[in-house]
């Protein structure tokens, strides 16, 4: 299940979400304007014409002065009379989903590559990502998580059928993460609704995110070769519905995976970096809430628009963006009032790595955030990441004492406007 998925679905029953925009300042080049071009006059069959050198050298130096890609924006654009501007490319998302229309022996997976994003944050020097507890023997011992079989079994085995097209009791699929602790449990099934968590799509997509994220480049080609890469595999296992392929692809990335942190090799390439992209941050909170906010989602239905006990969420890139703006550091104290489930104290601390804390009254949403949190630092010890300090406060921050105290230190505060009346 993508993050904040219940909260984003259309119907009747579904939240709305306030959007929010991030106020950016914008730096004007000033440039003589190009002379304008009439939309109908045609661009690509007009006849040619004779040219001034001057004019020749005039349009060679603009045409040193900007990028290619931006060229073609600029020259899109103005065919069709409207303002250049450089668009953002969505980043791709990958699926892997149960085919609705097809039996309930036969599945459905579409596999889309994960395009790169550089770090959201600005590199912090003094951020110490690694947990060294976690790839130590120590950190080998069990501990208690909430796995993906948890999830996809007992009450809810009904949502889920058999991946690849098997028949039977779904087979058990172990995953290693990059540090020395326990193995995570999936079953081997796909949901037979669009909007309930999907184990195969897990897999694939902490597999890739190690292989991005974790690998030396020496290392590389045994994930990322497009012939034989182990990401590679997995794309081919699913277009071909193989579960043979896929068990052996995923055995392989377990056995790479013991051998690099066993050598040293992960945990050197950690110690190495100075932040934590976005995508990185999102996929962890990702399984984070999945496996404790969604199951749950229907106990924050009850709370109604225009009281001070509205429920709403800001996404994630939102937040990150505050950060980035604000210059939020590690050594850096942040503060959520109104914290609902805990999401943003959550990503301040895993992709900032400073002290963050959070107040909320509404009951349903602190039983929640306590489970976020909970399973917060046992996925930060599965990646073998050191995340900040997270304090999560029930009741009216007017009244608790603890976050009276913590803002007199905090650096950045942040209160969600829209999500409270004027009284």
């Amino acid at each position: 299940m993508g993050f904040f998925d219940h909260l984003q679905k259309g119907g009747a029953g579904a939240f709305s979400l306030q959007p929010k925009k991030a106020q950016i300042r914008k730096v004007v080049q000033t440039r003589p304007a190009a002379p304008t071009r009439s939309v109908t006059q045609p661009s690509e069959t007009r006849s040619p014409r004779v040219q001034s050198s001057t004019e020749r050298n005039r349009k060679a130096q603009a045409l040193k002065s900007r990028s290619v890609s931006s060229d073609l924006d600029a020259r899109s654009a103005k065919r069709l009379g409207t303002p250049s501007r450089i668009r953002k490319r969505p980043t791709p998302e990958q699926r892997l989903s149960s085919d609705d229309d097809a039996s309930d022996s036969e599945a459905s997976f579409e596999v889309h590559k994960r395009a790169r994003t550089s770090a959201s944050a600005e590199p912090d020097p003094n951020r110490r990502l690694r947990s060294v507890k976690a790839f130590s023997e120590e950190g080998s011992r069990p501990f208690k998580m909430i796995h993906a079989a948890d999830i996809t079994s007992g009450k809810k085995a009904g949502k889920f059928k058999p991946a690849f097209g098997a028949e039977g009791k779904p087979k058990e699929i172990l995953l290693q993460y990059p540090s020395a602790s326990q193995q995570e449990r999936y079953d081997s099934v796909v949901p037979r609704e669009n909007d309930e968590f999907r184990p195969i799509d897990d897999i694939v997509q902490v597999i890739e995110t190690v292989a991005d994220n974790y690998i030396p480049t020496e290392e590389a080609d045994q994930f990322n070769d497009e012939t034989t890469g182990i990401k590679r595999r997995l794309r081919r296992a699913l277009a071909v519905t193989s579960e043979t392929q896929f068990r052996e692809a995923v055995d392989d990335y377990n056995k790479a995976i013991q051998r690099l942190r066993t050598n040293g090799s992960l945990a050197k390439h950690l110690d190495a970096k100075q932040g934590i992209g976005l995508p990185w941050v999102e996929r962890i909170l990702t399984q984070i809430y999945s496996r404790t906010v969604s199951p749950q989602v229907e106990s924050l239905r009850q709370y109604e628009n225009g009281t001070d006990n509205v429920y709403g969420e800001l996404l994630p890139r939102f937040v990150s963006t505050i950060f980035k703006e604000t210059k939020l550091k590690s050594g850096q104290v942040f503060v959520d009032l109104g914290s609902g489930v805990g999401n943003v104290v959550l990503q301040a601390a895993l992709e900032v790595g400073c002290e963050s804390w959070g107040c909320e009254m509404m009951s349903n949403a602190c039983d929640l955030a306590d489970l976020q949190q909970s399973e917060f630092k046992a996925r930060c010890r599965l990646w073998g990441i050191a995340p900040g300090k997270t304090h999560l406060v029930r009741g009216d921050f007017l009244e608790q004492e603890s976050i009276t105290s913590v803002l007199k230190r905090a650096d950045v505060v942040l209160i969600n406007n829209q999500a409270f009346t004027p009284n």
